[in-house]
């Protein structure tokens, strides 16, 4: 009897065994242990609840030396305009103030152009071709475009990716390295003279002298990515490498993609002594005799005539108007090549500067 009275007893225990058994999650348990109640910890740290500090504007200053022209300039320091706040040099002959690279006459982006004249215009050239931007008795200035065509687009938007500057017998490179992924802190210089490669130490004020050239210097504004070249008595070229980043993409609808982010040069001239002869993209507005044709009342000045300045290579001074090296060196000299002065409105119509 006592067997039968078990069985209720028995039927018990297994039924509490079977609800406490289906009371348990399926699955494993958290090999990790219990989790922090204020959720997973970034593994890099606190972010910053005002995200990524901007670099702070970079601060350019005068020599104290006779070669600045301006005894008033001499030791003042500013720091560059909000515009520009890594890519400027002081004005150190007139206004003691700092400018932005792309305020001076030269090259910028899509080849935005302001010539000796003080007016901007734009030259697009052609995608992965050379064209002579100055040509003078004994200076030639060469730059080699490239390009990148948007998805609606039925031109090519173009950018100079490097230069070549003949003189004498001499010549310079100076290029922006093909890169996929932008990094401020990188260098994308490449230099060469003569064939041979230029070691520039990365360091703000860093300097190269031309053991054959004496009065040629190259030297670093910042630590990476912007060198001024100075060829004594005859020129100044400013030389800054910068990507098309994916907001300037997105708004002008140039289709960069992730393998080439189509860094190029931004570039100033600043000329001491032409012939009343030079030609060029460029060149030819510092002539006297030049007349400026642009329509000022377009948005957007072009000039055309590609074939008047194609180059065959970028080391070569073969374009249509080319004046390099043809026994024109007694020609009449200009020599008071006055600074030009530009507005902020950079992108503006028509005439944006003035002498």
């Amino acid at each position: 009897m006592a067997r039968f009275h078990l069985i209720p007893l028995v039927a018990a225990l297994l039924l509490t065994a079977a609800v406490t058994t289906s009371a348990q999650p399926n699955g494993p348990k958290n090999p990790q242990g219990p989790k922090d109640p204020q959720g997973p910890k970034d593994p890099q740290g606190p972010k910053d609840p005002q995200g990524p500090k901007d670099k702070d504007p970079k601060v350019v200053k005068c020599n104290t030396g006779n070669d600045v022209k301006n005894i008033y300039c001499r030791g003042k320091q500013a720091s560059c305009p909000t515009r520009c706040p890594q890519s400027c040099t002081m004005d150190c002959d007139n206004t003691c103030k700092p400018v932005c690279v792309c305020d001076r006459p030269g090259a910028c982006g899509d080849p935005r152009f302001i010539g000796g004249d003080g007016n901007s215009f734009y030259f697009h050239g052609r995608k992965d071709r050379d064209f002579c931007i100055v040509s003078d008795s004994d200076l030639h200035i060469n730059a080699h475009f490239i390009g990148k065509r948007g998805p609606s687009m039925n031109r090519h938007f173009t950018w100079i990716q490097a230069i070549a500057v003949l003189f004498g017998e001499h010549r310079l490179y100076i290029g922006a390295r093909k890169t996929a992924a932008w990094d401020d802190d990188t260098d994308h210089l490449e230099i060469s003279f003569d064939g041979e490669f230029v070691h520039l130490p990365e360091a703000d004020g860093a300097e190269w002298k031309s053991l054959y050239v004496p009065t040629l210097k190259i030297s670093r504004t910042k630590t990476v990515n912007t060198v001024m070249i100075e060829l004594k008595g005859r020129f100044k070229i400013i030389a800054n490498v910068v990507p098309i980043t994916k907001d300037d993409s997105r708004i002008h609808n140039y289709g960069v993609t992730s393998d080439d982010c189509l860094a190029h040069l931004d570039l100033a001239f600043k000329f001491d002594v032409l012939t009343r002869n030079v030609h060029g993209v460029v060149g030819q507005t510092y002539r006297p005799d030049y007349v400026n044709k642009f329509d000022v009342r377009k948005k957007m000045s072009v000039l055309g005539g590609e074939n008047s300045y194609s180059t065959s290579s970028l080391f070569s001074a073969d374009c249509a108007v080319a004046r390099f090296g043809r026994g024109e060196r007694a020609a009449e000299l200009i020599s008071d090549l006055a600074d030009v002065k530009c507005a902020s409105g950079m992108d503006g119509p028509g005439v944006v500067c003035k002498k």
